[in-house]
């Protein structure tokens, strides 16, 4: 069976996005740009709810935005031959290529993509692995702390529900940035 994995860049004190919904001080160097494409090549398909995907899709259409560095140029390619599923009730049609519709997030439809993929799955938005983690299909958990403090806005984790963590691997960046990685209880199953 395929892992699920939840990667997300968040501020210091949880947030992936603060107050006015602004997340440009997470955006990566070129050290952690590179380290997020070694997560990102790992997974065949990428899980989305309707705003991360509209917050991603400029990977496939806006050229220009591959052309920022040799790290956005090996994104822009990963993201483009990955398949993705979007979880949308407004969408009727996809706007790249490579990916679907799903008008509801169904947890037994997930499992069975883990159970048939023949490489990861990543779910990406936090509201979308909030609902992962609560149906309890999230394997792993990559996390990148960026060193600033944002005071609120939409927590990495909108979790209501106890979920048991394990460190498994770590890593410290020039920028201050620090890489966590944990395995949750649903991997020990």
């Amino acid at each position: 069976m395929a892992k699920l994995t939840y990667t997300a860049i968040a501020s210091l004190d949880g947030y992936v996005e603060d107050e006015s919904g602004a997340f440009g001080w997470a955006r990566p160097d070129e050290e952690v740009h590179s380290f997020v494409n070694d997560l990102a090549r790992r997974a065949s398909t990428h899980l989305y709810g309707r705003r991360m995907y509209e917050t991603m899709k400029p990977w496939e259409t806006d050229p220009a935005l591959a052309g920022h560095s040799p790290a956005t140029r090996d994104f822009a390619a990963l993201w483009r031959a990955a398949d993705k599923v979007v979880y949308s009730r407004t969408l009727t049609s996809p706007a790249t290529a490579r990916t679907r519709i799903e008008r509801e997030f169904d947890p037994e439809a997930v499992a069975r993509l883990k159970a048939e993929a023949t490489s990861e799955l990543a779910v990406g938005g936090a509201m979308l692995a909030g609902a992962a983690f609560r149906a309890g299909l999230v394997d792993e958990c990559h996390l990148i702390l960026a060193p600033v403090l944002v005071g609120g806005g939409k927590p990495a984790f909108p979790v209501d529900d106890h979920v048991q963590l394990e460190l498994f691997d770590e890593r410290r960046f020039g920028n201050g940035m620090v890489y966590l990685a944990y395995r949750t209880s649903a991997a020990a199953r």
